[in-house]
């Protein structure tokens, strides 16, 4: 087996938390900084506490902002509108379901013409 390979192990690592809570536990690093701990984590104290280390939430916040203030613009300037479909245009959906049914009308108009039975004056027909 190699010499020095394992990494030191302290027994006494100190865990602080952004809230300001410590702890001690074993570890490979001496000091160890949280954002969420027991503590403070929503699970374990039953109240919402929200952690924006980043600032995402900001961010967000300034896109939404600048989307409505291009959004009011826009129609301030009486920008072209969405192009409006007209009553008359159909979906290929409906397209293809009037064209089917057309066909079957047709066949059926054909299937009834050939199936007429012709009636002469002094004849009855058969029951």
């Amino acid at each position: 087996m190699k010499a020095n390979i394992h990494p030191k192990w302290h027994h006494d690592s100190v865990v602080t938390c952004s809230c300001g809570n410590t702890f001690t536990t074993g570890s490979t690093v001496k000091t160890i900084t949280v954002d969420i701990c027991s503590a403070c984590h929503p699970f374990f104290t039953g109240e919402m506490r929200f952690v924006d280390r980043q600032g995402r939430v900001d961010r967000f916040m300034a896109k939404m902002k600048l989307a409505e203030k291009k959004k009011a613009d826009a129609k301030k300037k009486g920008s072209k509108a969405a192009p409006v479909l007209s009553e008359d245009s159909q979906s290929y959906q409906d397209i293809l379901r009037d064209k089917k049914s057309s066909i079957k009308k047709a066949k059926k108009a054909s299937i009834v013409e050939d199936t007429k039975v012709v009636v002469k004056k002094d004849e009855t027909p058969a029951s």
